[in-house]
């Protein structure tokens, strides 16, 4: 499994965030869904290593988040959802500067191939603060994935992109999930049904769901995933 969770907790103050979550996930794309304040950013950021868990475990391609930090970097591209990036940065100087923090040995040949996999050609010489949302998005998604990670984890991926490059990031995301592990959060039903092969719904820091999406529609009598959300975080 490229992703394990055992019994992970985070706690602010008196607010359990994350309660006593287990989980794993390996290659394809699992959808990690939940309302606001449901635990999710706060699990991804765990495995991320930007924040450290209260109890529990969880490893990223066999290295404890905790134990083993730089090694999980090593093999996680993340995106999150307020996507910082350097607006004075032209594009490909942003990827160059990422490819240089992952120590990268003549990165040229793979930011040519990231900046077409993510359609970024047209804009590759613009500053990043010219840039549209949607093609701001397409930046932080390139530098995600610029160190060819086995671990992929976005948080609101599609955020600020219209239908046509929502189809081509769609896809995108699809191939990806072909090889490496994939966890996309995001609150559009469709994006899910669309990419993902299996599910995990998060409601006030625990686990109510997690099965592929086949399994969820049996269980919920063919219902569409958005009334399968409602019902079970709704309480």
């Amino acid at each position: 499994m490229s992703i394990v969770v055992e019994a992970l907790s985070k706690i602010y103050g008196k607010q359990k965030a994350v309660d006593n979550i287990s989980f794993s996930a390996e290659p394809g794309v699992l959808g990690f869904l939940g309302p606001n304040g449901a635990g999710k950013s706060t699990t991804m950021k765990i495995l991320t290593t930007y924040i450290p868990q209260s109890s529990g475990k969880a490893s990223v391609c066999g290295f404890d988040v905790e134990k083993e930090p730089l090694e999980v970097k090593r093999n996680v591209g993340y995106l999150p959802e307020s996507n910082p990036l350097y607006l004075d940065m032209y594009v490909k100087e942003s990827l160059a500067f990422i490819a240089s923090v992952h120590g990268m040995k003549s990165p040229k040949g793979r930011i040519a191939q990231v900046i077409e996999q993510t359609g970024l050609g047209p804009e590759q010489h613009k500053k990043i603060g010219q840039l549209s949302k949607g093609y701001r998005q397409r930046v932080g998604l390139a530098q995600a994935i610029l160190h060819d990670p086995q671990v992929l984890i976005m948080d609101e991926p599609t955020s600020g992109l219209d239908p046509n490059q929502l189809i081509g990031i769609r896809q995108l995301i699809l191939d990806l999930g072909k090889t490496k592990t994939v966890i996309l959060s995001t609150h559009i039903m469709q994006e899910v049904e669309a990419v993902c092969d299996h599910v995990i719904i998060i409601n006030k820091g625990k686990i109510v769901a997690d099965d592929t999406l086949a399994g969820l529609r049996t269980k919920n009598k063919g219902k569409r995933l958005e009334h399968i959300f409602i019902g079970l975080t709704n309480a």
